[in-house]
């Protein structure tokens, strides 16, 4: 999985296809976190979840790649409760946090139909489908 180089970048073909999309720190930030991890848990699914809880506290998925966040915190009640067995619903990747209005915004970006008559757990909904639908296009 993702090495860190003694550059302090993280190799593209060792990463996730959507983070291959997204910005050097988003990269930085999960190939670090499964690193430690993997050094702390071994190889696997668990440095891999850990690595991208690190990653979903600044960053939220949009289509096919992420995207900084406009305030850091845990995006979900999964990542909210956290620890070794968390609780509650993963919104794989979205900010189901964030407000309304900015979850309006993403789903415009993502051309959603009927999003301005969606309520919050709709919108959370259509996104995460659309960023499957996105990432699944352009693997």
């Amino acid at each position: 999985m993702p090495k860190v180089s003694k550059s302090g970048k993280a190799k593209d073909s060792e990463l996730p296809s959507t983070l291959q999309k997204s910005d050097e720190h988003a990269k930085q930030t999960f190939a670090k976190t499964h690193d430690a991890a993997a050094d702390e848990y071994g190889e696997g699914e668990r440095a891999h979840r850990v690595a991208y809880s690190a990653l979903k506290h600044s960053y939220e998925k949009v289509g096919d790649h992420w995207e900084k966040k406009d305030k850091r915190g845990p995006s979900d009640e999964r990542a909210e409760s956290g620890g070794p067995r968390p609780e509650g619903d993963s919104a794989e990747g979205v900010d189901a946090n964030a407000s309304k209005k900015h979850l309006v915004e993403v789903a415009k970006r993502l051309d959603i139909p009927g999003r301005s008559t969606m309520t919050k757990d709709d919108l959370v909904s259509a996104i995460e489908k659309a960023n499957r639908r996105e990432t699944r296009r352009n693997r």
